[in-house]
């Protein structure tokens, strides 16, 4: 599943994305059994569901831990494909921690650049990503925007983020010459991400498309620790693993200027909220 080209691009860029990994069949089926429970207040949903909104993501927000409730979510959680592919990818099996689904509507504010290891403290090791489009995604609609190279970085500092653009309020920077690529990506692919990864997306400037997307939160198969939220960890069987509960805070890294290059410097961190909400 995993050719050695991929395996080198997520060592070498910190992600990868498998083309095709779920059929059209599947996509759709998915897509409309999201559409169909979107439909109802569910479980996770912080400000619920009001279709007269003017805010997009007030009329689709996402959904979180749906595998908590929905089998469906569940079976996708632990699918084969994801287990093999991250196997290839990890030389171990994860545990599986969250689902989330992201609707992203037209008009929709994206989210600011952010490190997913941030939320999740896994502990050793660190957390990876299996992101789904569930619509052809691309720049016009807001498609995953990733920092090449940034797996091998510290969890950040966070600084305000613009909140006209960006759903959630706390960002990371990226030093001058150092900037997001798009994951262009069709409906079926498999985007795979480690922890660190600096990665976000901006706002969907579409007139009409949805850029919906399933994703699943795991950590490495050597922790012992994550963040209290995301307990409890599954096998990739579906049983469940007991982990301890990793703390917040620590030290996080800031760029700072060493010989005119950037460089990071490990430093108390502000008092910034751990959020739930990440892709």
């Amino acid at each position: 599943m995993i050719t050695p080209s991929q395996k080198k691009t997520f060592e070498d860029q910190g992600f990868v994305i498998l083309p095709g990994l779920f059929n059209a069949h599947e996509v759709a089926e998915l897509r409309d059994h999201f559409m169909e429970l979107r439909k109802e207040p569910r479980p996770g949903d912080f400000n619920g569901v009001d279709p007269a909104s003017d805010d997009p993501l007030i009329k689709y927000p996402r959904m979180i831990h749906m595998h908590r409730w929905d089998e469906r979510s569940l079976q996708w959680l632990i699918d084969a494909r994801l287990r093999d592919a991250m196997k290839a990818l990890l030389g171990e099996e994860p545990f599986a921690v969250q689902t989330m689904l992201y609707y992203k509507p037209a008009g929709a504010r994206g989210q600011a650049l952010h490190q997913d290891q941030f939320y999740l403290r896994a502990q050793p090791g660190t957390c990876i990503a299996a992101w789904m489009a569930l619509d052809d995604c691309d720049e016009e609609n807001g498609c995953m925007q990733l920092v090449p190279g940034t797996h091998e970085l510290p969890v950040l500092c966070t600084v305000p983020a613009d909140t006209k653009t960006s759903f959630t309020d706390v960002t990371v920077p990226l030093p001058e010459g150092m900037s997001p690529v798009p994951a262009r990506m069709d409906a079926g692919d498999v985007l795979f991400f480690s922890g660190s990864v600096i990665h976000g997306s901006f706002p969907n400037t579409s007139q009409d498309r949805f850029r919906r997307s399933l994703i699943g939160h795991y950590v490495t198969g050597n922790a012992t620790q994550v963040a209290n939220y995301f307990h409890p960890a599954l096998r990739m069987d579906g049983t469940v693993v007991e982990l301890e509960t990793s703390e917040g805070g620590g030290a996080c890294g800031a760029w700072v200027s060493v010989d005119g290059k950037p460089s990071i410097e490990m430093r108390e961190p502000s008092d910034a909220d751990l959020l739930v909400a990440h892709e």
